[in-house]
């Protein structure tokens, strides 16, 4: 049973070609899932698509959303990354959080949201405190939208306060957050497994 997983990268800035801390904590996850079989198909630079705010699944001509919704829907395991930003999540994560919330109306006749069975998991860096309270507001948002957490779910660094570095320019990994994304990736591959067997009864 192959697994896929899809990664969201929301930074603020909207060109693939631009280096991104998000996007080097999104590939050390995605070398931690691979060694669970976890097929990493993509990772989307939300901040390059029009997404339209609101709270449907569909805003109209030209929003990039339902193709977005689509996407996610097909994958077991999506990986919500993104910065900190004046110690919270970024606006363009919050976008996001602000568009899965039509899955509160669009349950099956079991009451199950289109996220059921889903895993969700957080790549999260900064440069600032807010590690914690950003995995806070990802997570909480997403379990009342439907979506499952497993333990140990969120993979984060955090540079030294009122310092320069960024994650993308350390010479190599720190060993705590390789250790945390194995910890993250066989949680998330164990628990995805399960729910795909196996679906919540509704």
């Amino acid at each position: 049973m192959v697994l896929k997983a899809l990664a969201l990268n929301c930074s603020l800035k909207a060109g693939d070609g631009e280096s991104s801390s998000t996007d080097a904590m999104i590939a050390v996850l995605a070398k931690a899932l691979a060694a669970h079989d976890v097929e990493l198909t993509g990772t989307v630079r939300v901040a390059a698509l029009d997404i339209r705010p609101g709270v449907t699944s569909d805003e109209g001509e030209g929003d990039a959303w339902p193709a977005l919704r689509r996407r996610i829907l097909d994958h077991d395991i999506v990986i919500f990354g993104g910065p900190i930003w004046l110690g919270q999540i970024s606006s363009v994560a919050k976008r996001v959080l602000e568009r899965m919330d039509a899955f509160l109306g669009e349950t099956d006749e079991r009451g199950r949201m289109p996220s059921y069975g889903k895993v969700a998991v957080a790549a999260i860096v900064g440069n600032e405190d807010g590690a914690h309270f950003s995995t806070a507001q990802w997570f909480q948002a997403l379990n009342d939208v439907g979506w499952t957490i497993p333990a140990t779910a969120a993979c984060y660094w955090v540079g030294e306060a009122m310092g320069s570095i960024d994650f993308k320019d350390l010479g190599q990994v720190p060993e705590k957050v390789e250790k945390t994304a194995k910890m993250v990736a066989g949680n998330a591959a164990h628990l995805a497994g399960l729910l795909r067997s196996s679906p919540y009864p509704g």
